[in-house]
């Protein structure tokens, strides 16, 4: 992404830029592309697309809760010198709240409820096997870790090309992140592993490495092993070389940890004891086979790892250079008719979340969209394939955490926000010349429900606002039919605390004092008009419209459901998708 008055992207240097092919060996490898003097089986036209594809990484870092997700997040920042000092996130008077958390409520209770989109510059490292390193633009989507936020997580999911998976060294897999994997899986999302926290107490890294594999059914081919037990991280060892990097704590992790990178006979005299048994834990991984392969990984069969500690920035720039070498960029994505929409085909994009009250001062709404072909360029006019209506992109801009700066250009993997985007909804296409519609982004199935209605005073006017917020964004699904009204409408979410970022959010953006009543309703499942009137009729279902129209019935319990299904056999009763779906 970048901007006039930005060296973020800088341009093509040269007559010849890097690009990047699959080979049939399995790898991501370099060949030379021209720009200023293309070459017969170089297309003049896309070659500076291919060019600056090429550079892009975009991903996301998946995690349950407490994993360290955001301080990780902050920490990558940190280490591409984005900012000048990580923050905490303990949410305890004092401390700082972390750059990609902006909610009130995120800050108060240390978590987050938001996805959020981070991009950066980064020189990687040159690689082992000898390419040099190359000046990448880096798209971050920190996602929510709390499972109730789970829907927002799997939207961001559609938007990126791999995943990275922090998993907790003392707790090992837990369910929100099996979740999530199975969600990368679906969706054929290549993961790095990384484990947080090795500089506390833990299990132990062949542990570990047990759980992934039996757990999950990916084999993990750690590329850095850890030099010291849990609770006493030294540094690591580099896996391809043989070196060793080691590690300088710095006063409360605020600032890059100093490294020093040692060959392996001085680590033995440096670290002794600790450093032979990495040497032998790492010995016994080759001979099981668990070595990395470039194939296999962006197969979804592999996962590269590495041991580190985002609070005190341990492996946090090896992380970085793993994400460079490894991780694929940006590639061909399937429109509704399963036909590849190439990266250098004209613009089109997706727009994969919708967020308002950002900026409290403008009351602006801005729509993440993620650029999947062509050249982004502010102010074209688009056009909405769900609606065939032109959109004008005169406010485009690169959004880190709170703070946004002006984007003029974008290419295929970077993240955009659009402001003031009234008309755009989440999982709606944009595309100029070339028409193309993208999937649709699907709603899971809510399990909570609660009736809305607002606080007396005259403020139906804002009442409606809010809840239309709420709606068109995706906080909340929100239900309606003639019996209730346009007054007492139904929020269906995933998981209880998103109505409390209803709630919230209502009084901060719109002065409107929420109140909900629980529903005795369990679960929901899809029908249709032929069935509605004589499922309405059932004792213990009620149906509802959906923001986007489908009719959702909801039913008080499991046992319900299966009597209404023996029972009445020819009415529609579909589940809705959920994340292991």
């Amino acid at each position: 992404m970048c901007s006039r008055t930005s060296t973020l992207c800088g341009g093509v240097a040269g007559p010849a830029a890097v690009s990047w092919a699959f080979a049939p060996a399995g790898r991501w490898t370099q060949e030379r592309i021209a720009v200023t003097q293309p070459s017969v089986t170089t297309d003049r036209a896309t070659a500076p697309v291919r060019a600056e594809v090429a550079r892009r990484r975009t991903f996301a870092v998946i995690s349950h809760p407490d994993a360290g997700k955001s301080t990780l997040t902050e920490a990558l920042a940190l280490h591409a010198r984005v900012i000048n000092e990580a923050g905490a996130i303990h949410g305890k008077a004092g401390r700082k709240s972390t750059v990609s958390d902006w909610m009130e409520m995120e800050k108060a209770r240390g978590i987050s409820v938001s996805s959020t989109a981070l991009q950066f510059a980064y020189h990687s490292g040159a690689s082992v096997d000898g390419r040099p390193g190359i000046d990448a633009v880096v798209n971050l989507v920190d996602t929510p870790g709390h499972s109730d936020f789970s829907e927002d997580t799997y939207r961001v999911l559609t938007a990126v090309d791999a995943a990275v998976m922090l998993i907790d060294a003392a707790k090992g897999l837990e369910p929100q992140t099996l979740k999530l994997f199975q969600v990368c899986r679906h969706r054929g999302i290549p993961v790095i592993t990384v484990v947080n926290k090795w500089d506390r107490p833990g299990q132990a890294p062949l542990e570990l490495m047990d759980e992934i594999s039996t757990r999950i059914g990916l084999e993990p081919t750690p590329v850095y092993w850890p030099v010291g037990i849990a609770g006493d991280f030294r540094g690591l060892l580099d896996r391809r070389t043989g070196d060793y990097v080691r590690f300088t704590r710095t006063a409360g992790g605020s600032t890059i940890a100093p490294q020093e990178h040692l060959s392996a006979a001085r680590a033995a005299e440096r670290e002794g004891d600790a450093w032979t048994t990495a040497v032998e834990e790492s010995e016994l991984l080759s001979a099981t086979g668990a070595d990395h392969d470039e194939e296999l990984f962006l197969a979804g069969q592999t996962s590269p790892v590495l041991f580190g500690s985002a609070v005190l920035n341990f492996g946090v720039s090896q992380l970085l250079d793993l994400l460079i070498d490894l991780a694929p960029p940006p590639r061909a994505r399937l429109d509704v008719d399963e036909q590849p929409r190439e990266v250098t085909d004209p613009f089109s994009a997706v727009v994969f979340k919708v967020q308002a009250g950002l900026d409290s001062a403008h009351r602006d709404r801005l729509a993440y969209m993620r650029v999947v072909s062509g050249v982004f360029e502010r102010g074209m006019v688009v056009t909405n394939a769900a609606t065939g209506k032109p959109f004008t992109t005169k406010y485009a801009q690169s959004v880190f955490g709170r703070d946004r700066s002006t984007v003029d250009t974008a290419y295929p993997g970077d993240v955009v926000g659009l402001v003031n985007a009234l008309s755009l909804t989440v999982g709606d296409t944009l595309y100029s010349d070339k028409p193309v519609q993208f999937p649709p982004i699907p709603q899971f199935a809510p399990e909570h429900f609660r009736v809305l209605r607002g606080s007396v005073g005259g403020k139906a006017k804002q009442f409606r606002r809010a809840v239309e917020q709420m709606d068109s964004e995706g906080v909340v699904q929100v239900l309606r039919n003639e019996v209730r009204g346009e007054s007492a409408p139904v929020l269906a979410a995933v998981g209880p605390m998103q109505f409390e970022v209803v709630a919230a959010r209502m009084k901060s953006e719109f002065d409107v004092d929420a109140q909900m009543e629980p529903l005795p309703y369990a679960l929901a499942r899809r029908t249709d008009a032929e069935s509605a009137a004589e499922l309405d009729r059932q004792r213990g279902i009620e149906v509802f419209t959906r923001g986007d129209g489908v009719l959702l019935a909801l039913v008080s319990d499991r046992w319900r459901l299966q009597y209404i299904q023996k029972e009445l056999p020819r009415l529609t009763l579909e589940p809705l998708v959920a994340a292991a779906d």
